[in-house]
């Protein structure tokens, strides 16, 4: 019997001095090795993507599709003095990320 595909999750796009944090969508077609994991700078007045980040990587069993393996993105807020975006998956392990530096460091 086959396994119903899993619902992904979402998280809701964070926004600061004109700079939207938003998870990258597609990253595979994109050329990146994993779906999750991945956000995007883009410039809200003009839409252009600034930078994207590899918050963390999936490790992927061979023998298993690689869709049911990848780790998504559940919520991203920013700390309380605005300068790191706080980054949670699905497994609950939690980020942070430097804005100014794109620096990743695990909780």
């Amino acid at each position: 019997m086959e396994k119903p595909k899993r619902r992904g999750f979402i998280a809701d796009p964070v926004s600061k001095g004109g700079i939207r944090y938003e998870v990258l969508r597609g990253a595979r077609a994109r050329g990146f090795e994993q779906n999750g994991g991945i956000i995007a700078a883009i410039d809200e007045s003009t839409g252009e993507e600034k930078w994207t980040l590899v918050v963390y990587e999936t490790q992927y069993d061979p023998d298993e599709e690689k869709d049911v393996q990848d780790v998504l993105i559940k919520k991203m807020n920013l700390s309380w003095w605005g300068s790191k975006l706080i980054v949670t998956n699905e497994r609950e392990e939690v980020y942070d990320v430097d804005l100014k530096t794109q620096q990743v460091s695990k909780r």
